[in-house]
């Protein structure tokens, strides 16, 4: 064999070699959705399923892994721990947020996203300045520090930020300059409601998107919403709508469904379903989204804690009773007197709660599509961010 064919053949060879390995190389996520259910543990994910009779939208996806969720003070989390966790990769004390427990300051994953170009959104059916959604752009010694929390949302640059307001827009007196001119100072359109949302996007850099006018809160529990209300699915696809762009480098956008903490916080079962059902639905368009671009998009869907002690069996017994939800309309937080019999209807429907508070058991991650392989089985809360980063190439 003469040098000439040797040549030739290497050069073929490693033709091969290189096309085989590019072709099975997993390509990088373009366009990433990070689904945090609040307070939400396998059984809640199983009452709802159970209640509607219908499998989530998540619970198909091919990987399924578990998270340890204890934070650096306690077996058992609080959210803004968690949070910290889920969005800097380091551990934290309990109520604390965006920093370590020496109180210097955390990066969330957001940022470095931010600025190799991707568009960044954070959502939440809770005020924006909460702990889970806060821990993604801000810092600060004490999650209930929320003025202080709220005027960091405009230094980010993000794109989108939708969902519940701010606990405290002026100052905990009401006598400090208002978040809201800061974010518009920062070149943000605020669209107060769906329409005022369809009016204002179009030409908008940046986006601002809650409740509409004289309405500032977190967005109403399913149960209690009426016609005008804002819910986690219609901000979510607002935020798709609005980040997605074909010859854009891509987006990354974080969303929690807050309010199945703050029901499975008040034991309120029925509450909690519809959070639970509510937050599948917003998946979905997720879902709706990947299959457009499945080679490109990965969605992770995981819990920061879980709240409640949620059992499916209350005393003895094989059997579960819905019809005893039926009759109820509204949730305890919306009409306190129907509490005892919010209880009693949890305890006739077989529903039990061990706790008013958050447990230190371990929650579950899915995940579908580019990148997903690497959220299969065991892992710490603080391992996630680390991931979605490596499936974008981006280095954290």
């Amino acid at each position: 064999m003469n040098k000439k064919t040797i040549w030739l053949l290497s050069l073929l060879f490693t033709g091969i070699c290189t096309f085989g390995c590019t072709e099975n190389r997993e390509p990088k996520a373009k366009y990433v959705f990070y689904f945090i259910g609040d307070g939400m543990g396998v059984s809640h994910i199983s009452l709802a399923e159970v209640f509607s009779n219908n499998a989530l939208s998540f619970t198909q996806f091919p990987v399924f892994g578990l998270v340890t969720t204890q934070s650096a003070s306690n077996i058992i989390t609080e959210s803004s721990a968690a949070g910290t966790a889920l969005a800097t990769g380091e551990k934290t004390t309990n109520s604390m947020l965006g920093t370590r427990p020496d109180s210097t300051h955390l990066r969330s994953m957001a940022y470095p996203i931010h600025e190799a170009g991707y568009a960044v959104g954070i959502v939440s059916s809770v005020t924006i300045d909460h702990a889970t959604p806060a821990a993604f752009y801000a810092n600060a010694y004490s999650r209930s520090d929320y003025y202080h929390i709220a005027q960091q949302l405009p230094q980010t640059g993000f794109a989108f930020f939708g969902g519940g307001g701010f606990v405290h827009p002026t100052g905990r007196n009401n006598d400090r300059p208002s978040v809201y001119e800061s974010i518009t100072d920062a070149g943000y359109t605020v669209a107060r409601g769906a329409g005022s949302y369809q009016l204002k996007k179009e030409g908008a850099k940046k986006m601002f998107y809650t409740q509409a006018q004289g309405v500032e809160s977190d967005l109403p529990y399913a149960i209690d919403r009426k016609e005008g209300d804002l819910s986690l699915p219609m901000v979510v696809e607002a935020a798709i709508d609005f980040l997605y762009d074909p010859k854009g480098k891509g987006f990354f956008l974080m969303s929690e469904g807050g309010k199945i903490d703050w029901a499975s916080h008040s034991n309120d079962a029925k509450t909690t379903i519809l959070e639970v059902l509510d937050f599948s639905d917003a998946v979905a368009l997720a879902i709706a989204f990947y299959h457009k671009h499945p080679r490109q998009t990965l969605i992770v869907v995981t819990s920061d804690h879980e709240t409640g002690g949620l059992s499916l069996g209350y005393t003895g017994g094989y059997d579960m009773y819905f019809d005893a939800l039926a009759s109820q309309t509204a949730s305890i937080d919306a009409d306190r007197a129907s509490t005892e019999d919010v209880r009693r209807s949890n305890r006739e429907a077989r529903i039990g709660w061990t706790s008013g508070s958050h447990t230190g058991t371990m929650v579950p991650i899915f995940a579908i599509g580019a990148g997903s392989s690497n959220f299969g089985g065991k892992m710490d809360n603080t391992d996630i961010p680390k991931k979605i980063c490596a499936a974008m190439g981006i280095a954290f």
